[in-house]
């Protein structure tokens, strides 16, 4: 018999749906398209900021329900309004900063809230700013709940940094990353990619065992693990491609759209 098609599909944007270049192919968007009509939602779960993700949001489809900043934010599309916020409080968020920084000097932080985003004047960026974005102290820049907090360290392997946070930060807050530098993303207690999937799914009544998940690095790794079908693509970071059920071709090879056209009969 027939296994049953998944009713909702999931999926990271950068290094999986999106190419290399930032665009999403003219092939991807008609898969997408098709499964818009077939009233499949295509909820698009990124740790991109909601200023960045907007950028992609023409491809989310007629359903316009999109996750971002690691699950802090579920954003209604259409409506153009916030749908779930789950954000770290500054008293919580400033004692697991000062923690880290004196458990790993050389720490720099920002903060991204609905406002924007804003830096320390020690935190390196390695994608242009908005303009305006505010430069302060770190107790200055946390003066509200935070979608998300980044920590960077110019000198320690992302591996490393992550495993020392870890120990400092005692997991009062959750820590991961999706950079090739050393950029951990930080969330509310329990907030992940999965953790506010299974909210969304639930409102909508589909079970984890109905969706389909993609993804490329380790902050996609509790939804791929949550998700009943989950593909790490062809060229994910090593930790993915371990826990994920298939592997489908690179995110430059159209590689989600290509799955979905045969799991769907495209």
């Amino acid at each position: 018999m027939r296994a049953a098609r998944p009713r909702l599909v999931a999926t990271d944007l950068d290094g999986t749906l999106v190419r290399s270049d930032g665009t999403v192919s003219a092939y991807t968007r008609e898969v997408l398209l098709a499964l818009d009509r077939r009233d499949v939602p295509v909820v698009f779960v990124t740790g991109r900021p909601l200023r960045w993700a907007a950028e992609v949001f023409e491809h989310v489809g007629s359903h316009g329900l999109a996750i971002v900043s690691n699950g802090a934010l579920v954003w209604d599309v259409a409506g153009e309004r916030v749908d779930l916020e789950r954000p770290i409080e500054p008293e919580l968020g400033l004692a697991v900063c000062r923690a880290l920084r004196e458990a790993v000097p050389g720490t720099s932080y920002a903060v991204e809230s609905l406002r924007g985003i804003g830096l320390e004047p020690g935190y390196l960026e390695r994608y242009p700013m908005p303009d305006g974005t505010r430069r302060a102290p770190i107790e200055e820049l946390f003066d509200g709940p935070a979608l998300k907090l980044l920590a960077r360290h110019e000198d320690l392997a992302p591996q490393e940094f992550w495993d020392l946070a870890e120990v400092a930060t005692e997991g009062r807050l959750v820590i991961t990353w999706s950079s090739t530098s050393s950029l951990l993303e930080i969330s509310a207690p329990g907030v992940t990619k999965a953790s506010t999937l299974a909210l969304l799914c639930a409102r909508l009544g589909v079970e984890a065992r109905d969706v389909v998940a993609f993804g490329d690095m380790p902050n996609d790794l509790p939804m791929l693990t949550w998700a009943g079908t989950s593909y790490a693509m062809a060229d994910a970071h090593h930790t993915v491609t371990e826990v994920a059920d298939r592997v489908a071709p690179g995110h430059d090879e159209d590689g989600v759209a290509r799955v979905l056209a045969g799991v769907f009969g495209l």
